[in-house]
């Protein structure tokens, strides 16, 4: 069986010497055998195993894909149980994403007319109705996602108009399906002017394309697993 030095499996693999030497001592790579004078020495296994790291760590994150090689070399069968899982939770995410993009849609298109002060809502019928803490509400206040009227006649309580209300649904929308605060924020001052729909689109689209590349590399880190569990070859 022919070995490899470090450098060479570095090179095939496409990633740098020290990156070899951590993802062995990490566990991602099976313990390379050593010569007299302390050398590593690696065989085909080890480039397959770097380059099924590098596809499933884009796939579903570097935790989690060293956590599956490191499984593929002592239980084989709870390697396969996380691929699974990760297979799950992109599934999970693209599920939540079309059902942003659905309600985002038909939120963004709800006409707004004939308003009175009576179609406020207060903190807690605003949280019962979209089934969020009142707690959430006040977090997206402070982060300028969702901002209330104050009613100065009744303590400054927050009370949602229904331009406000329907805000608030799309930031609900949008936070299940992985929007964080901070793409948001920029997000929302731009639909409150009136540039909801594109802004929205380009913004689900942009998820969209990134879960689709995760997919893809989930796909090809599979098939490069399956050849590091094939065997020391």
């Amino acid at each position: 069986m022919s070995t490899l030095n470090t450098a060479t499996v570095a090179r095939r693999a496409g990633c740098s010497v020290q990156q070899v030497r951590n993802l062995e001592r990490d566990g991602v790579l099976p313990a390379a055998e050593r010569t007299a004078s302390g050398y590593r020495l690696y065989r085909e296994v080890h480039v397959r195993s770097v380059l099924a790291y590098r596809a499933l760590a884009a796939g579903t994150g570097p935790v989690e894909a060293k956590k599956i090689m490191r499984a593929a070399h002592t239980a084989p069968a709870l390697a396969l149980a996380l691929l699974d899982a990760a297979h799950a939770r992109l599934h999970t995410e693209r599920t939540d994403l079309r059902l942003a993009q659905e309600a985002a849609e038909a939120i963004s298109a709800e006409p707004i007319l004939d308003v009175s002060p009576s179609d406020a809502m207060s903190v807690s019928e605003l949280a019962a109705a979209l089934g969020v803490r009142p707690s959430t509400l006040r977090h997206w206040d402070a982060e300028g996602l969702v901002v209330p009227d104050r009613d100065e006649a009744k303590g400054a309580r927050r009370r949602y108009s229904p331009a406000q209300v329907r805000d608030a649904r799309i930031v609900h929308q949008l936070r299940g399906a992985g929007y964080r605060v901070g793409p948001l924020r920029t997000l929302m001052p731009q639909i409150r002017l009136g540039r909801r729909g594109e802004d929205l689109k380009d913004m689900l689209a942009a998820r969209e394309a990134a879960l689709t590349s995760r997919s893809r590399a989930l796909l090809d880190g599979a098939a490069a697993l399956s050849a590091a569990m094939s065997g020391d070859v």
